[in-house]
């Protein structure tokens, strides 16, 4: 599913940031984490030219809305979806929010 994973420590230094920061844009759900042997991991393709994918927020937010926890919710950006003919995660890098989102939205549970 995921490529390439980030711990907070390589995501800090990717951004400039502290991992304080890290926890906190993850918190605030700019970027999303799981846990991979019990230590969180944030998949390094949220994070274009140097900073978190703009449009991560707000999908997260509608997934939350739809019923969502953030486990499933990070699961779903990670599944290919035939309505988009690629993972949510892929159409939202290639600038194809409104379709993730009214995909999201159409999955209320």
């Amino acid at each position: 599913m995921v490529e390439n994973w980030l711990s907070y420590e390589q995501a800090s230094e990717l951004l400039g940031v502290s991992k304080g920061k890290i926890a906190r844009l993850v918190e605030d759900k700019f970027l999303f984490s799981v846990k991979l042997d019990r230590e969180p991991m944030i998949p390094a393709e949220i994070i274009v030219d140097g900073e978190p994918l703009p449009s991560i927020r707000g999908t997260l937010m509608v997934l939350e809305d739809s019923g969502f926890d953030p486990n499933e919710a990070a699961e779903w950006m990670f599944e290919h979806q035939e309505e988009l003919d690629e993972t949510p995660l892929q159409s939202l890098v290639r600038g194809r929010k409104s379709a993730v989102r009214r995909l999201a939205q159409a999955l209320a549970i």
